[in-house]
């Protein structure tokens, strides 16, 4: 059993910042891409960012410098930092990860979301 716990949502107003992280826990032996999705009202999940084990980031292009993602490894943690927010960027973020459960065996997991709302 694998579980993504986040923490860090909330309401702030725009051109402010948040921090939100993510921790793995569970029986893990790696974990290879993690990252964090997000989905607004009436729209599908999106991709936000991704970070490989060796440390590879890949933004969605709404989002390239102002948001910055980063893990430790050893934690299994992952953290999404989120400068100059838009009211656009309003919406229950995902964190994900690629766990590998052994030589071969991988499979997806996704937290349980996280409320962050741009609003004055």
């Amino acid at each position: 059993q694998v579980q993504l716990v986040e923490s860090g949502g909330g309401l702030v107003q725009p051109r402010g910042s948040l921090r939100l992280s993510c921790a793995a826990s569970g029986s893990i032996f790696s974990i290879n891409n993690m990252g964090w999705y997000r989905q607004a009202p009436g729209k599908e999940r999106e991709l936000v960012a991704l970070i490989s084990k060796s440390g590879s980031t890949n933004y969605a292009d709404s989002v390239k410098g102002r948001f910055t993602i980063s893990r430790d490894n050893a934690k299994n943690t992952v953290w999404l930092q989120m400068n100059s927010l838009k009211p656009e960027d309003t919406a229950v973020y995902y964190c994900y990860a690629r766990v590998q459960f052994g030589i071969l065996i991988e499979d997806n997991r996704w937290g349980q979301g996280t409320q962050v709302t741009v609003s004055s």
